[in-house]
């Protein structure tokens, strides 16, 4: 079975590659690092010459609309050619059509583009990494001091666990057109505040002080909504925070 990853090169990618190798796969990793750029479209076609499947993991925040959405948009373009297409299997987030945030609208806007495509495809989503939680305690962190949106809380999960659900379903069945399982999350719910102080705790630091400030704007009031945590139906698995941090 020959399948590309994109965005090979990066966390997630890497691990699925390394997973699906050890599978048996052959598998291409399709980056800039090996001459597949989606921003612009070189390498891409070729890339994706004679595959079985595309695990479509390739993103970036700051450059979403390039990378993420004409990224996307591309390679339909050059799979709608195809008389078989390959399964196209796409990671998504958690409350992407739910949180105003650019990232998010954009991630759903790819959901949007490949439902339209007729292609077979299986959108999978998750919650937030572990290492994003991490991330954004550090931005929130000033010294001593932790600014805390009220009601701001998680269910982070492990990507590398994620990597191994996407190999699952990648060397799966072929679904006969687009369908979106069931939502990936990690088995503990944390908020911003107790990520903040068991960070700390695991650093050897001083417990920080809290400032918690009202959740102003969109985003804020939709993750104080809980717009970003998963339903009942989700699929939960992985480490979780408290693991994660002591590993």
């Amino acid at each position: 079975m020959r399948i590309v990853v994109t965005g090979g090169s990066g966390p997630l990618g890497s691990d699925v590659v390394r997973r699906l190798e050890a599978r048996g796969a052959t598998v291409t990793s399709a980056s800039r690092h090996t001459g597949v750029d989606l921003a612009s479209g070189a390498g891409l076609e070729a890339a994706l010459d004679g595959v079985d499947c595309v695990v479509h993991a390739a993103s970036h925040r700051w450059r979403t609309r390039t990378v993420d959405l004409d990224g996307t948009r591309r390679m339909i373009k050059i799979l709608a050619n195809r008389s078989t297409p390959p399964h196209v299997v796409y990671i998504s987030i958690v409350g992407c059509d739910r949180v105003p945030q650019r990232y998010y609208r954009v991630k759903y806007a790819c959901e949007l583009a490949l439902e339209r495509s007729q292609l077979p495809v299986t959108v999978l989503r998750a919650t937030q990494f572990h290492s994003l939680i991490e991330q954004i305690v550090r931005t929130a962190t000033l010294g001593r001091l932790a600014l805390v949106a009220r009601g701001m809380s998680f269910q982070p999960c492990d990507h590398r666990w994620v990597a191994g659900e996407l190999v699952d379903i990648a060397l799966g069945s072929t679904p006969a057109a687009f369908s979106r399982v069931a939502d990936r999350a990690g088995p503990e719910r944390v908020t911003l505040a107790d990520a903040v102080t068991l960070i700390r705790c695991r650093d050897g630091k001083p417990p920080a002080r809290l400032i918690t400030l009202p959740a102003r704007g969109g985003t804020l009031r939709a993750y104080a909504a809980g717009a970003n945590l998963p339903d009942t139906s989700a699929k939960m698995g992985g480490p979780s925070f408290r693991e994660f941090l002591e590993r």
